[in-house]
């Protein structure tokens, strides 16, 4: 085996592992995540059986996998560690294809996903939010849930992290709230989460259109994490197709939430600071 290892903490210090058939791509993100991650154990490997033997002598904290490796399929690689037993550990995929996969979910065994072209700086930064999460926050939510008791305990995440959270109950709130601040030449957040269903005419599928035609904010001046329970494939991807930044799947998991969230703050943070650069 010829595994790529990089700083080696102790005790507590959490591994990570870079799977890519690119040497030069696991030495970039490693040399990314040195500088960010100082404590952590890092560990790259090029192919999927050289992975699987390192899995097997003891857990990570995190495991990044690129979609095509040389000897098998990277999604083949992520049902084999659910199979061995690491069924939390945050896995995701970096891969410059990954929309396509994605809009086909096809990408059931992985926690989350990061494509490429956002640079590696921005996939240190992601990393950083599961295995480092931040204490505190800064950043404005419009929040769309009709449900009060779900709405209290999700304002109650958000809050405790110090984000500002704008609570309304319905899309047609949503909108004359985003038509107001864009009056008054504000974009009025930060970041949306919307539920799907929600009481009154329109969904959260309608607000994410309307977003993104009528209001013309990208993915990257307003993010959108659309929260659903609806597992069908084919309606996931259109809310991807539609513009959706992210998907939560419900019963809605705090720390996931929560790390979608702060990544999509974190992203959008940079491109206007590149758009701004240029």
């Amino acid at each position: 085996m010829n595994a790529d290892v990089g700083s080696h903490g102790a005790g507590t210090a959490p591994r990570v592992l870079v799977v890519d058939g690119s040497k030069v791509v696991r030495q970039l993100i490693t040399r990314v995540l040195k500088a960010e991650l100082p404590e952590a154990e890092l560990i790259g490997c090029g192919s999927g059986a050289e992975a699987r033997e390192l899995i097997e002598q003891g857990p990570f904290d995190f495991i990044t996998i690129a979609l095509r490796l040389p000897d098998m399929d990277g999604l083949e690689l992520a049902r084999h560690v659910r199979e061995a037993a690491q069924a939390y550990v945050p896995i995701v995929v970096v891969s410059g294809d990954v929309d396509a996969r994605l809009h086909k979910r096809e990408l059931g065994d992985v926690t989350d996903y990061f494509d490429k072209s956002l640079g590696f700086q921005a996939l240190a930064d992601f990393i950083r939010g599961y295995v480092r999460p931040e204490a505190t926050a800064e950043g404005t939510v419009l929040y769309v849930e009709d449900s009060r008791v779900v709405a209290l305990a999700t304002r109650r995440m958000l809050e405790k992290i110090g984000l500002t959270v704008r609570h309304v109950v319905s899309v047609e709130d949503a909108l004359a709230m985003l038509e107001t601040d864009r009056a008054q030449g504000n974009v009025g957040a930060d970041v949306v989460l919307t539920d799907v269903s929600l009481k009154g005419e329109l969904t959260g599928g309608d607000l994410l259109e309307r977003i993104r035609s009528q209001f013309g904010y990208g993915k990257g001046q307003l993010p959108v994490l659309v929260m659903t329970g609806d597992e069908n494939p084919a309606n996931q991807a259109a809310l991807l197709r539609a513009g959706a930044n992210d998907l939560v799947e419900k019963p809605v998991e705090e720390k996931l939430l929560v790390t979608k969230l702060l990544f999509q703050l974190r992203v959008a943070k940079h491109l206007r600071g590149r758009a701004e650069g240029a």
